[in-house]
């Protein structure tokens, strides 16, 4: 194993994340990245710039806000494959999946059915299974591969019928890292008559997002997983939005996707993820993912050598650098503050991957996560490996 803080591979930008300066290894990334500086400086230019103002109004600033808006669209549509006008912002994923359901839970009756899986992160589950349960409808639980943790289109197949009217799935596990085939799935439940609603939450850092080219009928994500602010972000088919007309105060906009969007936008935070986006687009995918890649591959090979430690799924070529872990003889909150009293960042318990934990075995308790991003690097994974042995000996 190379020497501690050998930093030859990763750690691109590392300068342009001020969060990193302080020391420590962020392995929290999957929970939450480091905010880029032009992220930063956009919210603190906004509010600087006599231009904070409501929307909608007949004077500059409020014109200056609506611009803002608009770019953010854009931003984000290009980042995830959409048009501006199937944008909505919210305070996030959990939230907008929440009001997603709710609205179109509205058109399911009995019989009809519903499709979740056990691999997802319990945002993209418990809102399909409380819509779901008010309208009389049936959910069924797609399942991955028991040793693998890899979901396959057949395992999305399998649990599809004529009464299916969405299925739910995720894009990338936020435990495991794991990749499915989003367009394959999409594919499938096309044939079979239903729509498709696509967590996107961990894919985005990993992976390009591509809606249309999926043929996904809703993507979701947030903002703050790649490098920007805590705002959620819906990309749908535009028509899908003004079909399914959500519940809103009368004076607010009638037009989509406006209509969706609760009260006032946090303008700031939009700034930022605006910016943020641009960095996603102009930066980090342009470089492409290969160093991260070659990372992860490193990190899960580590983790494996270890005695003691064992590491939940199979790793494969496209997935998330995420790698899920117990130590024998340790709980998972016990390790993580271990590794924090080194200045080793962390998290422990399901995750939310409230499914996943349980169909594995491992109950509320979860596993240790770590996950690379953009700007770790080799002595990140080796600080984090070297800790690792001496807390499993």
């Amino acid at each position: 194993m190379p020497a501690a803080g050998c930093r030859t591979l990763g750690g691109v930008d590392r300068e342009r994340f001020p969060g990193l300066q302080d020391g420590w290894v962020r392995l929290d990334g999957p929970a939450g990245t480091q905010a880029v500086d032009t992220a930063i400086d956009a919210a603190t230019t906004w509010w600087r710039s006599g231009d904070p103002a409501n929307a909608h109004g007949p004077f500059p600033q409020a014109q200056a806000t609506d611009a803002l808006v608009g770019a953010a669209r854009e931003v984000a549509g290009e980042l995830l494959g959409g048009e501006a006008e199937g944008i909505v912002f919210g305070e996030s994923m959990t939230s907008l999946t929440m009001r997603f359901t709710a609205t179109v839970g509205r058109a399911l009756g009995p019989g009809d059915e519903v499709v979740v899986t056990r691999l997802d992160h319990d945002g993209n589950v418990r809102p399909w299974v409380i819509a779901a349960e008010r309208a009389g409808a049936v959910v069924r639980f797609a399942e991955p591969d028991r040793a693998t943790l890899a979901l396959q289109p057949e395992h999305i197949a399998a649990v599809l019928s004529e009464r299916t009217r969405w299925v739910a799935f995720t894009a990338t596990s936020n435990v495991v890292g794991t990749a499915p085939d989003v367009a394959a799935i999409c594919r499938i439940a096309r044939q079979a008559g239903a729509r498709t609603y696509v967590d996107a939450v961990a894919a985005a850092p990993h992976r390009p997002v591509d809606r249309r080219g999926w043929g996904a009928d809703a993507v979701v994500c947030s903002a703050y997983k790649w490098y920007g602010p805590h705002v959620g972000v819906l990309s749908a088919d535009p028509a899908l939005l003004a079909e399914a007309r959500p519940d809103k105060l009368v004076p607010s906009p009638d037009t989509v996707p406006e209509c969706w969007e609760l009260g006032t936008l946090p303008f700031e935070q939009l700034a930022a993820a605006q910016a943020a986006g641009r960095f996603m687009l102009d930066r980090v995918i342009p470089r492409g993912w290969q160093e991260e890649q070659a990372l992860g591959d490193k990190l899960d090979a580590g983790l494996r050598a270890i005695d003691g430690v064992h590491v939940l799924g199979e790793r494969r070529p496209g997935d998330a650098p995420t790698r899920w872990f117990t130590v024998a003889g340790l709980d998972p909150e016990t390790v993580a503050r271990r590794l924090a009293e080194q200045r080793i960042a962390v998290w422990a318990g399901t995750n939310y991957a409230w499914e996943t934990s349980h169909w594995c075995g491992l109950g509320d308790a979860g596993a240790v996560r770590a996950g690379l991003v953009h700007y770790n690097d080799a002595g990140d994974v080796d600080r984090l490996l070297d800790a690792l042995a001496g807390i499993a000996a």
